[in-house]
């Protein structure tokens, strides 16, 4: 399959430039905006199935879930790509959780299980070969955690030096210990992962890579999501994908890859997103719901890896919630925490944020928005070990209430 891309402004569509970071004209983000321009079924069939048969190689590009789709990707040289076999995802078949909700269908698809153990590793694969084929020799973020501990093992695997800003006290020990065992340089700032932002993008100066969502490599990466997803149900497109939004970059990727895939004809129609956000963390539900921009918010939750009071994906975002009909909602922290406790007795486990699609979902079939026909797949993001202090918490209030 021949996929062509433009870098342009996803905004006011200007042409830009490899290392504009935002957009020169504008100040909005960048993205890589498919150019084709007719929609080719058996072409499509043919692709899927090379890339199926990648699977059986060996070769360290196909056994990534990531560069097995490298056609859909920028083109970055081969021997810049740096991997780690990510991408590789279990999609689990939550059948009694799905009953007790009421619809016909439910299944985790789990990016916590990749390397580093959250998603990050989609997208942070593709942004850091493209920094090491452009000569970059440190890489830089802000992060409550992930986004740090999955940059710096790349950063690490390209012989980079690894740089990352984090809220004080607003990160796990687990994701902290992480990030430091690869190496990286933490730089704290008071208050939050907006704060931490604002301050990275005070300090930028072009030499260092900063691998945020607002490079629109990692959303290239993160959009595959949406391949693994449907590979993984042999191309059976589910009623509705439910993810956690905190700084939106993820929700916008999924969104993209959906519709990449239904304009190259991989797909006949577009599942219905849904966005779900913490209530103490829920910008994006309010601009959404009120038809107004973003108000930023000071941030409190439980799921500090949603813990984003102005996050910058957010034209993005809404513009895939449009395009498929979704739909957004909050949920409480104890919402948050009685979902994780039930992923936990399924046997699969997850972060707090993962835990707030199965809070959305509830709140989503309670408001009718989904059906009992509706066969639906959750979004987890990040690994039960992520935040091992969250699993005492609720393990403890579970037991409490035993």
């Amino acid at each position: 399959m021949i996929a062509r891309y433009e870098l342009r402004c996803s905004e006011c569509g200007a042409l830009a430039q490899r290392h504009d970071l935002p957009c020169a004209i504008c100040g909005e983000l960048l993205e890589f905006a498919l150019q084709n321009d007719a929609r080719d079924p058996a072409l499509a069939r043919a692709y899927i199935a090379m890339v199926s048969q990648r699977r059986a190689s060996n070769d360290p590009l196909d056994r990534s879930g990531i560069w097995r789709w490298r056609e859909l990707l920028p083109s970055i040289p081969v021997d810049a790509v740096v991997t780690l076999a990510e991408g590789n995802l279990p999609l689990y078949d939550v059948s009694a959780i799905a009953k007790r909700e009421g619809i016909a269908a439910l299944a985790f698809l789990h990016l916590g299980m990749n390397p580093t153990g959250s998603f990050k590793d989609l997208g942070m694969t593709v942004a850091i070969s493209a920094a090491h084929a452009a000569g970059a020799r440190r890489a830089i973020c802000a992060s409550t955690g992930n986004t740090a501990s999955s940059m710096a093992a790349y950063a690490a695997r390209a012989g980079m030096e690894a740089y990352a800003m984090v809220p004080r006290g607003k990160i796990s020990g687990a994701k902290l210990a992480q990030m430091r065992d690869y190496g990286v340089r933490v730089v704290e700032v008071e208050g939050s992962f907006d704060d931490a932002l604002a301050a990275l993008t005070a300090r930028a100066d072009g030499e260092a890579a900063v691998v945020n969502s607002i490079n629109p490599y990692r959303l290239e990466g993160q959009k595959c999501t949406a391949f693994a997803l449907l590979e993984a149900r042999s191309w059976r497109v589910p009623d509705w994908v439910v993810v956690p939004g905190g700084n939106l970059g993820n929700s916008s990727a999924i969104g993209k890859g959906f519709r990449e895939a239904l304009a190259l004809g991989m797909i006949e129609r577009l599942p219905r997103i849904a966005v779900v956000q913490a209530e103490g963390a829920a910008p994006f539900v309010r601009l959404y719901t009120s038809h107004t921009d973003l108000i930023p918010i000071v941030p409190h939750t439980v799921a500090s890896a949603i813990a984003v009071g102005a996050p910058k994906s957010w034209r993005k975002a809404r513009a895939e919630i449009d395009a498929s009909h979704g739909a957004v909602v909050a949920v409480s922290d104890d919402e948050i925490d009685a979902a994780k406790a039930r992923i936990g007795a399924a046997g699969i486990g997850c972060e707090p944020a993962s835990a707030a699609t199965l809070a959305g979902i509830t709140r989503l079939r309670a408001a009718g928005s989904i059906a009992t026909s509706d066969d639906v797949v959750a979004v987890l993001t990040g690994h039960v070990l992520k935040d091992s202090d969250a699993s005492l918490r609720v393990a403890d209030h579970r037991d409490a209430g035993a």
